[in-house]
């Protein structure tokens, strides 16, 4: 009997099973001996394959890393985001959900020994000297990062550090042929999920969330209770780049939207389906609504996208999302470490899958973007193109809706290329635009508070003069990046937008930011002219009840 409780002590153990105070019954007992036989048929061959190699191997081996390397291997065979993560990195990765930290400022995955960039956090160093969603970091303090097999601890320690402290990083960005270098001074890394609220036309509020994080509910409510008391009646919610995160969060800002009872989400797995339903406690059932969407809105943002589209409740503006409708559940193994294995899929009410496809491979699946790119999706409407089986219909008004991977909006917004250059990007990778608006305002400030005594002021009648933008080109030539008059008259206007935008942030606030910024923010334009242009919002949403 003892022989056999210890069998069983083992088993419970290695199935992540609660040991008990009491001997097993004759009942656990013969439940056990099946297990270890499903076990042994199932699994025994790893086990094998483990003990030969630990005994017979003609030089020592790592028998830990060969079993991380191996779940790895396994679960790369699933999906893209079914992933593991090591103990030592379990609470870097919850970080940018619920903590802080001091660092450049990116959230990544290591795809195929690569970091990819998946979001920069609003208002962190990363941002502020222009990396980009999609950026591959290559280099980092003249260390390559990429294809050599460097740990994600690793990496991570490289790239956080003090702050204050300096950090050079290397990174291959769609399009372009060679490694651009950044220059990142670390910060302390904000982590609120809600980047800038304010009244953007008469009774027209934004709200701008870069993901759904533990605390993005509580963050809305107080920026939409402030907005109804300007006397709003329209929003435009911006969940642009928007990479996702809680669903929990995501549900409960969808219930402010949609009425009691109607269905918000639904996810189906091996262990059946789940439903998320709004009630009646939502703050703004009623108002016209518009979401911002762009190629990296995911995960959390489709699946209020793809409600609020599907009940006919507000309008999408932008381009197709993502398409990432995969859940991820945590489970802990016995070291410490987790795996985020996908256990079911998401679902928008009308069934449609937000997933893209992805059985061609990983690597297929991360270049989906800049395929798109390439076959001119992000600027032409009619290069998209969906087969009659995809095509599903909205619940109320039944207008044609696309399965697929992503949502697609209801009004498309072409990305703008138009001031970009060879130059631009240089200035912006190499840190001059940041340093030359640190060194302005530290000369400038105080006149400046005195010319301008309110941001509606300064918004108004600030423009940087041609003298000034002179001290930038003279301080990218003192970082050998030389002057090319035709790029420089085709980015002029935007790197004067962006001066002027980050003088404000410094002067005021982030809200302050993105009332500059978004001046030049085509989706957000756009949604403005939907909103105060007769009948232009309702020609979607004819006849809603």
């Amino acid at each position: 009997m003892k022989k056999l409780f210890y069998l069983f002590l083992v088993l419970s153990f290695s199935l992540g099973l609660s040991a008990r105070n009491n001997p097993p019954s004759e009942a656990d007992l013969k439940g056990v001996f099946n297990e270890i036989i499903r076990f042994k048929n199932e699994y025994g061959k790893l086990y094998e394959a483990t003990v030969k190699i630990r005994g017979l191997y003609v030089d020592t081996v790592d028998i830990e890393k060969m079993q991380e390397d191996a779940i790895i291997g396994i679960l790369q065979e699933l999906d893209p985001h079914s992933v593991y993560i090591p103990k030592d990195e379990v609470k870097e990765m919850n970080e940018p959900l619920v903590g802080s930290f001091d660092g450049i400022g990116v959230q990544f995955q290591m795809i195929e020994d690569t970091l990819f960039v998946e979001q920069t956090i609003a208002g962190g160093p990363s941002e502020k000297v222009g990396i980009l969603p999609g950026d591959r970091i290559i280099v980092v303090n003249d260390t390559a990062i990429a294809g050599v097999n460097m740990s994600t601890t690793k990496i991570m320690k490289r790239l956080r550090g003090e702050k204050g402290t300096q950090v050079m990083i290397k990174v291959l960005r769609r399009g372009t042929k060679e490694l651009i270098e950044f220059k990142i001074i670390r910060d302390k890394i904000p982590l609120f999920s809600l980047d800038a609220s304010y009244m953007v036309a008469p009774g027209v509020g934004y709200i701008k969330l870069n993901k759904f994080s533990a605390t993005s509910k509580e963050e809305f409510d107080v920026a939409l209770d402030q907005l109804l008391a300007k006397g709003m009646t329209d929003l435009i919610f911006d969940l642009q780049s928007n990479g996702g995160g809680y669903l929990q969060a995501a549900y409960k800002i969808a219930d402010d939207f949609l009425n009691n009872k109607q269905l918000i989400v639904y996810t189906e797995g091996r262990t059946g389906r789940m439903n998320y339903m709004a009630s009646d406690k939502g703050k703004f059932k009623e108002g016209r609504l518009i979401l911002l969407v762009n190629e990296y809105a995911a995960s959390a943002s489709e699946i209020l996208a793809g409600a609020v589209q599907d009940w006919d409740r507000g309008l999408i503006v932008g381009r197709r999302t993502f398409g990432k409708g995969l859940v991820q559940q945590p489970v802990g193994l016995s070291d410490g470490s987790i795996i985020r294995l996908t256990s079911a899929r998401y679902y928008t009410p009308s069934g449609r899958c937000i997933q893209k496809p992805y059985d061609e491979g990983v690597d297929k699946y991360k270049r989906d973007v800049i395929e798109r790119y390439n076959r001119g999706e992000l600027s032409i409407e009619d290069s998209i193109h969906f087969p009659d089986s995809l095509v599903r219909e909205t619940l109320l008004l039944k207008r044609p809706v696309y399965c697929g991977g992503g949502i697609m909006p209801d009004y498309f917004v072409p990305i703008d290329t138009s001031f970009t250059s060879p130059y631009l990007t240089k200035i912006i990778a190499r840190g001059v635009v940041n340093e030359f608006a640190s060194k302005y305002l530290e000369k400038n400030r105080d006149q400046m508070q005195v010319d301008y005594p309110s941001f509606d002021r300064y918004k108004k009648e600030f423009e940087l003069s041609d003298t000034a933008m002179q001290e930038l080109i003279d301080l990218a030539a003192t970082e050998k990046i030389p002057f090319d008059s035709i790029d420089y008259a085709k980015s002029k206007q935007f790197v004067k937008t962006q001066l002027k935008a980050l003088f404000a942030r410094r002067l005021w606030d982030i809200n302050s930011f993105y009332q500059v910024i978004n001046q030049e923010n085509e989706a957000c334009k756009k949604a403005i002219e939907i909103l105060t242009t007769p009948g232009m919002y309702e020609a979607k949403l004819k006849n809603r009840k």
